[in-house]
């Protein structure tokens, strides 16, 4: 994994229209609210939270699925350097090679009408990566083998096809067009456990071999501490706490975090669990909180979570919170 980022944000923001209104100013679904965040070359970044919490909008955003309302997205490959807000027609069309998605609904993401060659070949036929149907069935050929696919399934349809190995067509028609950042959303959370692991150990071995750097939008944490370096904590369409993966679940500053980390069930049949419970439900984006936007649903908030928001600090150079208490906290909680 390289320091070097393959993809930044600097504060940016995803706002959608909510409808006409008539005798006000114009309302908006503020979806991704100010993130500045770097995803190293070669990564396995881990973006959590609830649902609600503008996961899948930040993700389409560095795709340039859904269009940017403030703020950068710079795209940094060894040979090009893409600012996704000023793409002409041409970039655009190469940055689509470059970034891909895996969709999370294995069973919606495939056309029933089409023969798995066809899916999966569909991408370069449409970028015009190939220049005749035996060089794209050879890559087809390829990209399935390498995603555990046979020759004899190329010629059958979706529907003849379980959950994981669906996914595993999907994921062969994402990386086809060889691509380097790919944006897995959610991509095993529709699957079986034991399916789950071989999806995830795919994912690991297809980053070690074609050198994916992957955006992994989760809401499962024990999946999360399996396979991300890094982990981003996002509510309400901000970024709480971002660090390392070991240093996240071994020391959790932000009270978010403590509360998402507590609710991941224990294999130890004789642990007591300690599960703090979050009272409320997510604010709505339409109509964000003032101050901290968790201080509704915080235990530990004051006056001044309900009117400031707080800045983003530095607990280690590579661990930001944002969060007025935490160092308080964090001084309460080492004396318990």
């Amino acid at each position: 994994m390289s320091d070097h980022p393959l993809v930044s944000t600097e504060n940016l923001s995803v706002h959608f229209p909510l409808g006409k209104n008539l005798f006000g100013p114009q309302l908006y679904v503020k979806a991704v609210e100010g993130i500045t965040l770097q995803i190293p070359r070669g990564s396995f970044f881990g973006l959590v939270g609830e649902s609600g919490s503008g996961k899948t909008t930040f993700g389409r955003a560095l795709l340039k699925a859904v269009p940017i309302s403030n703020g950068h997205v710079e795209y940094h490959d060894e040979d090009v350097n893409y600012n996704l807000e000023t793409l002409t027609k041409a970039e655009l069309k190469d940055y689509r090679k470059r970034a891909q998605l895996i969709f999370q609904d294995p069973y919606a993401a495939l056309s029933p009408r089409m023969t798995v060659r066809d899916i999966i070949a569909e991408p370069l036929e449409l970028m015009g990566l190939t220049s005749s149907r035996e060089e794209t069935d050879e890559k087809v050929r390829e990209i399935a083998a390498k995603c555990r696919l046979n020759l004899e399934h190329l010629r059958r349809f979706p529907h003849a096809f379980s959950g994981g190995q669906r996914q595993r067509i999907s994921i062969a028609r994402a990386l086809v067009s060889t691509p380097k950042f790919v944006v897995a959303d959610e991509s095993v959370a529709a699957l079986d456990v034991s399916i789950q692991a071989d999806v995830l150990n795919l994912l690991k071995e297809l980053q070690r071999e074609l050198g994916l750097t992957y955006l992994f939008i989760s809401h499962d944490l024990s999946v999360v501490a399996h396979v991300c370096d890094k982990v981003a904590v996002m509510y309400l369409g901000r970024l709480v706490e971002t660090a390392p993966t070991r240093e996240l679940f071994a020391g959790p500053k932000h009270p978010y975090t403590k509360a998402l980390l507590s609710a991941i069930p224990s294999l130890d049949p004789d642990h007591v669990s300690k599960a703090q419970k979050l009272e409320g439900e997510i604010p709505s984006p339409a109509s964000p909180p003032p101050g901290c936007k968790f201080h509704t649903r915080c235990p530990h908030a004051t006056d001044i979570c309900k009117t400031q928001e707080p800045a983003q600090e530095h607990v280690t150079e590579s661990h930001t919170i944002s969060c007025h208490r935490w160092k308080e906290l964090d001084v309460a909680d080492a004396a318990e």
